[in-house]
């Protein structure tokens, strides 16, 4: 990221689209720098980030609804190439005086959209007719005055329109969505053809950039990181070892709550590949304690966390004395948020909050400490590319989203060493058999869990048997915010069932979860 990209993004203003991130992620796959805005955002604020341009996104609001989410008009006004999606074409068109009707025709779910002659700059060089995803109630019956209709399809006569004397365009469809067969190049149209934007933006600029502001940020200060192992974690404390070197120390917390091989990792190949200076805390057994005879999830997240500040801020406070007494104190603390943890806490849309704000390991507030987050603008696909650039071992930087609780929070029922060490075998049987697949692109994340206050008869070795269930939880996902299970071969599955039920303990039966999020959330607790 060049310092001219990053002070002038492609802004997408979020109507309230489910798809607002993947439209600033298309943004970004295209050599782009993106950020989200609300749809509140005024005119005068525009003006001050000075983007290169903009992008509305869909909504799932109608225009003529009370309350329905609005634009300052003005913002037309500001000679900024614009992009109108679904919602966003439709707040435009009424905006520059064209007509949207609530007509009663709904179209949803793929539609062939018609390409008007030859497209304009917009659609030009695609087929004549393509299939796009929809999701619309109202559409736009008329272009604004000077616009050409660029794409229409059996009940939407004005499916896409454009100005070049303008650069505004828009699409009543998503091009943001892979359903639609020739979304990226529209996105990219706009992008390049019609904004003349350089495809620059690349996890090489970023490093560079975010080096030089840490160094600048920190100066001769110390600093510290609370390193899960994790690809968040493990990213930006590398990022911020090769900006200072050993001004940094990191921290990592064995709970005991780990899947198999986690610390060895992260203390040999982690640490040979950065050189960062690296701090153990063995807390498992007081983890364990803490935990005895607790099965309700929420209070097992809660004595977790509170465990891990107490472990964290142990070795904090000898961290201080240290540098203390070597003449530098610490001043900062390095956090692995990323940009949809800022936009789903309401710092990047000015939106109610999903969640809370990310803080790694659950670390208390207060903690007296300016924060280092490099990479809060970064999707969780280019803290990947960035890690690979930083020359991390790729066991770590194409990890699964493993949540902060650890195995903790897939056992349900009590957690036990027992019951640890059963569910560390089945979890690492599981990653093997879908590494040695060759589908670790294909999913998301594929949670192992154990079901230790459930038993199950089964017949094992001519016996009767009253073992553990064991359940799988593949998902394929873009965010975590939605999910669908992942469809994995047959051979497969039945692979990781024979070596868990013939190689695990008390595990009797393996089961697949075939639940969608929504109405399931990816992990059971």
């Amino acid at each position: 990221m060049s310092a001219d990209t990053a002070q002038r993004p492609v802004l997408v203003v979020d109507f309230g689209a489910q798809y607002a991130q993947l439209i600033a992620r298309r943004v970004r796959e295209a050599g782009v720098y993106s950020e989200i805005v609300p749809h509140s955002v005024s005119a005068a604020e525009i003006s001050e980030k000075n983007p290169v341009a903009l992008i509305l996104s869909g909504g799932p609001s109608s225009v003529y609804e009370e309350g329905a989410p609005a634009l300052d008009s003005a913002i037309f006004d500001l000679g900024v190439p614009t992009l109108g999606i679904c919602y966003g074409f439709q707040v435009m068109a009424r905006a520059l005086g064209g007509e949207v009707a609530n007509t009663g025709l709904r179209e949803y779910g793929a539609t062939d959209a018609v390409i008007a002659e030859d497209g304009g700059v917009l659609l030009g060089g695609q087929p004549s007719t393509q299939n796009v995803w929809m999701s619309h109630g109202d559409q736009v019956s008329r272009a604004p005055e000077g616009f050409d209709v660029l794409a229409s399809t059996t009940d939407t006569p004005v499916a896409a329109f454009g100005s070049d004397e303008k650069c505004f365009y828009g699409v009543q469809w998503h091009p943001e969505v892979k359903h639609s067969d020739h979304g990226q190049e529209v996105l990219e149209n706009f992008l390049h053809k019609a904004a003349g934007l350089a495809s620059d933006w690349n996890s090489g600029n970023v490093i560079d950039e975010q080096v030089a502001r840490i160094r600048e940020q920190v100066g001769s200060a110390r600093v510290i990181s609370a390193l899960s192992g994790g690809v968040d974690s493990a990213v930006s404390t590398a990022l911020v070892h090769k900006a200072i070197g050993d001004q940094l120390t990191a921290v990592f917390v064995d709970h005991g709550l780990l899947r198999k091989g986690e610390r060895e990792q992260v203390e040999n190949d982690y640490v040979a590949s950065t050189g960062v200076r690296l701090i153990t805390v063995d807390a498992a057994d007081t983890f364990l304690g803490h935990l005895e005879g607790v099965s309700d999830p929420e209070q097992k997240r809660k004595i977790i966390g509170r465990e891990f500040i107490r472990a964290f801020e142990k070795v904090q406070l000898d961290l201080v004395a240290e540098a203390k007494a070597e003449g530098e104190p610490i001043k900062f603390l390095v956090q692995g948020t990323l940009y949809p943890d800022v936009v789903e806490s309401g710092g990047g849309t000015g939106t109610a909050n999903i969640k809370s704000h990310h803080n790694v390991g659950g670390l208390p507030e207060d903690l007296d400490f300016e924060l280092i987050e490099p990479l809060r603008t970064l999707f969780k696909d280019e803290v990947r590319a960035i890690g690979r650039e930083l020359g991390l071992p790729e066991a770590i930087v194409g990890r699964q989203p493993f949540p902060g609780p650890g195995l903790g929070i897939r056992i349900v029922g009590e957690v036990t060493a027992d019951r640890l060490e059963i569910l560390r075998e089945a979890d690492a049987i599981a990653r093997e058999e879908l590494t040695k697949a060759g589908l670790d692109s294909e999913i998301w994340q594929c949670p192992v869990v154990l079901l230790a206050d459930v038993r199950s008869v089964g017949v094992q070795g001519d016996g009767r048997t009253y073992g553990h269930p064991i359940v799988l939880r593949p998902v394929s996902s873009e965010d975590a915010m939605t999910a669908d299970w992942t469809r994995l071969p047959y051979d497969v599955l039945s692979k990781i069932s024979n070596r868990i039920t013939n190689g695990v303990r008390d595990v009797n039966r393996v089961v697949l979860d075939v639940t969608s999020k929504p109405p399931g959330t990816i992990e059971w607790e």
